[in-house]
């Protein structure tokens, strides 16, 4: 046996890859998800539905930039919003966004943990 024998061929390699909609997307979400603020803001959302004041105190941040950061993970389609009264109401959208921020975190605290990886 070759190691050639192996060895996929470029076009092959090139099928498999997502299209670049879809990488573009993929990017920006991890961008969004890359700031520390947006990245606790995301881990409250996954799990409930909050209001501006609840996660000011919740991540210690001013008001402005709480809402500044909850802005920018709304057009990058990351969190969903809907008004009660004069409230407005944040939550992770959909369950890939959830799971998303659910495996990142669980990946960093094994990192920081030393546990080993899952296969």
């Amino acid at each position: 046996m070759y190691a050639r024998d192996n060895v996929a061929d470029a076009k092959d390699l090139q099928q498999r890859l997502p299209g670049a909609p879809e990488v573009e997307a993929a990017t920006d979400m991890l961008r969004m998800l890359s700031d520390p603020t947006r990245l606790r803001l995301m881990a409250l959302l996954r799990d409930g539905e909050y209001d501006v004041t609840a996660l000011v105190g919740a991540v210690a941040t001013a008001r402005p930039a709480v809402s500044q950061h909850l802005g920018k993970l709304r057009l990058a389609g990351l969190v969903s919003a809907r008004r009660e009264g004069r409230r407005s109401l944040y939550r992770a959208k959909g369950g890939h966004v959830r799971r998303l921020v659910t495996e990142v975190l669980y990946a960093a605290s094994h990192r920081v943990s030393g546990s080993p990886e899952h296969d």
